[in-house]
């Protein structure tokens, strides 16, 4: 299926030179020649970006601009504007606009512009799904699910830090929500109602990252029609969340300090050093102590990142929250595709329970929307899910299972082995005993003490 682009603008010709270089680039475009016609057709499509001139007669950009945030915070919205409203174009982008591009604009930049923008956009549906935050924690806290152990520990580092401006890097494996976290950061701070400007530093070709994060001056490069800020000023008094810092060239990585270090930088291709307040977050699914040690990532760097370290567990490590994320997803899905299935069997969320998930909850939110789609029933049983989930032959753990993807160094490999078969092994006892604490410490040959500890670490006491 093509990407679809929204083009609204009153100029006639306009709109039909946009949409001829679009759909020359492979997209699906829909163009309209007022704001009024863009919200309309905002409600009814789903689009994968939109491109709106900012002065309109009647329902202006930032009209649109606000309604399209307000329905779908993800979607990218570009602003195109003339020369003597670059002021209010990087406002736009401020309250929430994707990037701006100035008239009159580079067929190549405006077509690196909306390739970004879809791409951005692709990922952001990829993302784990959040929940809004409950007046109680039955659920989770900040937008995220769970109640076992390890997510409390990640609710109540961020309860601590949100409100400090302290530089915080988020790790974790793919899908396992660092995105969310970054967001829970931002807006229970105290600069909420400030600038939240996200970078996906593995989006953006190594030659334009920096004029990505400084911006450039006009005539700094072919192409370079004009002055442009870049991420780090348009988050100025606000945050900036650099997701994939891992991605980011060892050069690239001597100016990124510098900025973080001193909070001042220069545009590409000029001379002028702008200062600037920013609350930094950084994410990683890498482990960039091991690329420290490798010479892949500046030390210096990485302590000026590793501030408040942020380690989201994956969910193999957080088994006992699948209940109330496959719940969560099933609701969801359910109503978008219509389908009255309203629960899971607890036989299918044992064996949900006993896969090890190596794409996190990305995988699980992908599982239950394939399955849902054919079950025939009002709930999903064991025997809908798909073949490969479920325990391993005579319930052991596969290498693959015990060693994720990603991790290389030994000891991390060892550690995560452990614990998974010590959860692993916990559970069955729980299971043999009937959750008889003291005869499952006596088969274990533990103390109860000691067994408590455990539950308490894998989030088994509620079990």
């Amino acid at each position: 299926m093509k990407d679809h682009i929204l083009v609204a603008d009153d100029e006639s010709n306009l709109r039909k030179v946009l949409g001829a270089l679009l759909r020359k680039q492979g997209y699906a475009v829909t163009t309209v020649p007022n704001g009024q016609a863009a919200l309309d057709t905002l409600r009814h499509l789903d689009y994968s970006a939109v491109l709106t001139d900012l002065r309109m007669p009647g329902v202006d950009g930032l009209s649109v601009l606000r309604a399209a945030v307000e329905r779908d915070p993800d979607l990218p919205v570009i602003v195109l504007t003339a020369h003597g409203t670059v002021d209010t174009a990087v406002e736009a982008v401020k309250l929430g606009a994707f990037d701006f591009i100035t008239k009159p604009y580079d067929n190549t930049e405006l077509a690196k512009v909306v390739a970004k923008a879809v791409s951005t956009r692709r990922l952001s549906r990829a993302e784990p799904s959040s929940a809004p935050e409950a007046e109680t924690h039955a659920r989770g806290r900040f937008g995220l699910i769970g109640t076992s152990a390890p997510m409390k520990a990640v609710f109540d580092i961020v309860a601590k830090v949100a409100a400090t401006p302290s530089t915080a890097l988020i790790t974790g494996e793919s899908g396992t929500g660092k995105e969310l976290i970054a967001r829970a950061l931002h807006t229970h701070s105290e600069r909420a109602d400030r600038p939240y400007i996200r970078v996906n530093c593995a989006a953006i070709p190594e030659t334009l990252i920096e004029s990505e994060l400084f911006g450039y001056e006009r005539g700094a490069f072919t192409g370079a029609n004009s002055d442009k800020p870049g991420r780090f000023e348009l988050a100025d008094t606000g945050t900036l969340f650099l997701d994939e810092i891992g991605e980011i060239s060892t050069e690239m990585q001597v100016k990124l300090l510098r900025a973080i270090q001193e909070s001042e930088f220069e545009r590409v291709g000029g001379i002028k050093t702008h200062r600037v307040d920013v609350r930094l977050i950084a994410a990683t699914n890498r482990d960039l102590q091991a690329q420290v040690a490798s010479g892949a990532f500046r030390e210096d760097l990485f302590y000026r990142l590793n501030v408040v370290p942020i380690r989201l567990p994956p969910l193999r490590e957080r088994v006992a929250d699948i209940p109330l994320l496959a719940g969560h997803i099933l609701d969801k899905y359910a109503r978008k595709l219509d389908r009255p299935v309203t629960g899971i069997t607890p036989a299918a969320l044992r064996r949900m329970q006993g896969y090890h998930w190596p794409g996190n909850i990305r995988e699980l939110e992908n599982v239950l929307e394939r399955t849902l789609l054919f079950c025939e029933s009002d709930r999903i049983d064991a025997d809908d899910l798909p073949d490969e989930i479920g325990p391993t032959p005579e319930g052991g753990l596969t290498p693959k299972a015990m060693v994720p993807p990603g991790v290389t160094r030994l000891k991390e490999a060892v550690k995560l082995t452990t614990r998974r078969i010590e959860q692993e092994m916990i559970e069955r006892a729980l299971a043999d005993t009937g959750g008889n604490v003291t005869h499952t410490a006596k088969q274990l040959g533990i103390s109860r003490k000691s067994l408590q500890t455990k539950m308490k670490e894998f989030g088994l006491r509620e079990e």
